[in-house]
């Protein structure tokens, strides 16, 4: 690790700060599951905060700047295969195989000239870039712009332990907690399209599990923006809803109802201003995304994960020598799947767009695609694909040899 410590030991003696480092990939999950560094402020000198991830755990501790080279040596020495680090001027990416060999691979960053020097009271220097986002990395205990407050206590977060009653964050649920607040950005953004004409504001949420964003849409739309909603959770887990049923009981949430149900069976509702599926496994996402078509939804929330239809049907000889990995096949027809999601809802008359939900970092189901019922007279939103990228989908289809689930569905509602 002797090449990890000279890289990290100069971006130290040059005074470059770590924004952000994850070591993950860990030889033992159950020792230590991963470890994340950031740098923090300590009467005005530069420390960093290691985080170690064990079990449901989380330990903090401070680190000196020297001390890096050989905290991250050691960590990918017995610990961890893999480390992401960044700083204002560098992007690394760390490497260890099976075998031992270390693979470090640098990329430099362009850096806006405005870098300034700043000094401490004790006259060592630091280099900064002169912004507010790289100032706010400094801050201890610093304030996000977060939808939901972090000091506050929000009701449904008390109950489902992402806060103290004090309004406090659990540390092992800051990652949740975060998760929640970007979720509600994606809803936030779609609030011009859903009618707020008083009348009440249908959603239902297909295979809602514990249903933690399912409560945090209700008391955003609800309490926070002052809709008139009724919210239906749908999943198949009976002892889970009933807890999920429960606890809307108690917290007086009266337009929040669950129940046990499957995806494809579920009629009841005939229509829905918004639906919501996250993470339905495979193709139970075809059926949530036919059943909001039908219900002519004027918005989609999808966050779909194990796509596993295609993997099983592609086929294309000029694509074989990619194909004929496996792990690569597997995530090529994922993303297929997804984008032909897509294209099928454009042919609907939905706007949609694939966007990053939450980092990877934190879960490999981060594609979210968020469909906005097209307007009549032409759409107002600018990301309306044009009808050459349909037809291209049903070559795609054609060319790959697939038949995807929510094509097969779409047709059949139109012979119904």
């Amino acid at each position: 690790m002797d090449e990890l410590r000279m890289l990290l030991g100069a971006y130290i003696q040059n005074n470059e700060i770590i924004l952000s480092a994850t070591a993950s990939n860990p030889r033992n999950r159950e020792k230590l599951a991963k470890i994340r560094l950031r740098p923090i402020h300590m009467k005005n000198t530069l420390y960093y905060q290691a985080e170690r991830f064990v079990g449901t755990k989380v330990f903090h501790q401070n680190i000196e700047p020297l001390q890096i080279p050989d905290f991250f040596a050691e960590a990918m020495e017995v610990d961890f295969r893999q480390l992401e680090l960044e700083t204002a001027q560098h992007k690394v990416i760390v490497l260890v195989s099976k075998k031992g060999n270390i693979s470090i691979k640098e990329k430099t960053k362009y850096v806006c000239a405005d870098t300034a020097v700043q000094f401490t009271e004790n006259g060592t220097n630091q280099t900064a870039l002169d912004s507010a986002a790289l100032q706010a990395n400094f801050a201890h205990n610093r304030e996000k712009n977060y939808i939901l407050p972090q000091e506050e206590p929000v009701p449904f977060l008390v109950a489902l332990g992402v806060q103290t009653a004090q309004g406090k964050v659990v540390h092992a649920k800051y990652d949740k907690f975060r998760q929640i607040n970007r979720y509600l950005e994606f809803v936030r953004d779609i609030l011009p399209y859903l009618p707020n004409n008083g009348k009440t504001l249908r959603i239902v949420d297909f295979g809602c599990g514990k249903s933690y964003l399912t409560f945090a849409l209700y008391y955003y739309l609800k309490v926070m923006q002052n809709y008139n909603i009724s919210v239906t959770g749908l999943d198949l887990k009976q002892d889970v809803i009933e807890k999920c049923q429960a606890l809307a009981d108690k917290l007086e949430y009266n337009g929040l109802k669950f129940l046990v149900g499957d995806i494809g069976s579920y009629h009841g509702t005939k229509e829905a201003d918004m639906v919501v599926t996250l993470h339905a496994c495979d193709t139970a996402t075809d059926y949530a995304l036919a059943k909001a078509v039908k219900w002519n939804a004027k918005v989609i929330l999808s966050v779909p994960c194990c796509q596993h239809e295609l993997n099983r049907q592609i086929s294309c000889a000029a694509l074989e020598p990619v194909l004929q990995y496996g792990i690569i096949k597997e995530r090529m027809a994922a993303l297929i799947t997804d984008a032909l999601r897509a294209n099928l809802l454009e042919e609907q008359g939905y706007d949609t767009q694939l966007l990053e939900f939450i980092d990877m970092e934190h879960t490999p189901k981060n594609i979210l695609i968020r469909a906005v019922k097209r307007e009549e007279k032409g759409s107002s939103i600018r990301y309306h694909k044009s009808h050459n990228s349909i037809v291209n989908a049903q070559q795609l289809e054609e060319m790959l040899h697939v038949k995807p689930t929510l094509r097969r569905l779409l047709e059949n509602a139109k012979t119904d």
